[in-house]
């Protein structure tokens, strides 16, 4: 069984048909990614298997339960975790103080007024943990409004990390970013992958971290599954050239 089953959801805005019956399987340890053109649907259907978005149509299964009916908030205590475009931080909070944060929602302190020595020792060991893995170390005390965009999202990341998710739901994590912050990124996301064992879903315009990261990419147009396969195969598509550059490649 798939760690992530998705079979056969549409999703329609009054006339509008967002997403038409698209399935999709992940594989525990996977790293899959969701790409296609602009208006593909992408965001619509990474909302669906986040829970932000109850399909008109379909169902989602994770980890062998149905939680096509579950909101959000369930399913994260289920086991998935989910960034955004736009970074979900506490800017004007410390990145320690927004580690804590996710770690105390985590081991279900934040609304407890008084905690034990044991559970602070806890807390401040799993926020160094973070730290460390996130390379956010020599930023810990600096406010997370006052980082580059790619520490914000790393910040971001690591609170994500922090509910302690089966599977990451990572949504355009190097947008806005320049090359060198897109490198850090895409070596944090490889580094949790390998050896955090994570299964990661992963939805980028960049085709770079797409083809350097991915076990295997499904392509989206116009709301349908137009190919899925490995970088290789997905570079190789016919489909997917026509579908991006509106034309066959030369010698085809």
């Amino acid at each position: 069984m798939s760690l992530l089953e998705v079979h056969n959801v549409s999703q329609h805005f009054g006339q509008l048909a967002a997403v038409k019956d698209v399935s999709l399987n992940v594989e525990e340890g996977e790293l899959h990614a969701i790409i296609g053109p602009n208006g593909a649907g992408k965001t619509t259907f990474f909302n669906m298997i986040s829970g932000f978005y109850r399909p008109t149509k379909g169902h989602i299964v994770f980890d062998g339960v149905d939680v096509t009916e579950m909101p959000p908030q369930i399913r994260v205590a289920r086991g998935m975790a989910r960034t955004f475009q736009i970074t979900e931080v506490f800017p004007e909070l410390t990145v320690r103080q927004n580690l804590r944060i996710a770690v105390e929602v985590t081991q279900g302190l934040r609304l407890k007024m008084f905690h034990s020595a044991r559970q602070s020792r806890e807390t401040e060991a799993r926020v160094d943990e973070l730290l460390e893995t996130g390379g956010l170390t020599a930023n810990a005390d600096r406010n997370v409004g006052e980082l580059s965009h790619g520490d914000q999202r790393s910040t971001e990341i690591m609170m994500a990390l922090a509910l302690k998710p089966k599977l990451l739901l990572l949504d355009e994590p190097a947008a806005g970013m320049g090359n060198q912050e897109t490198f850090e990124t895409a070596v944090l996301i490889r580094r949790l992958h390998r050896t955090q064992k994570l299964t990661i879903i992963l939805v980028e315009h960049d085709m770079r971290v797409i083809f350097n990261l991915a076990d295997r990419i499904t392509v989206l147009a116009e709301g349908e599954m137009l190919e899925r396969g490995t970088p290789d195969e997905i570079a190789a598509s016919e489909k997917v050239q026509v579908a991006y550059l509106g034309k066959k490649r030369e010698g085809s």
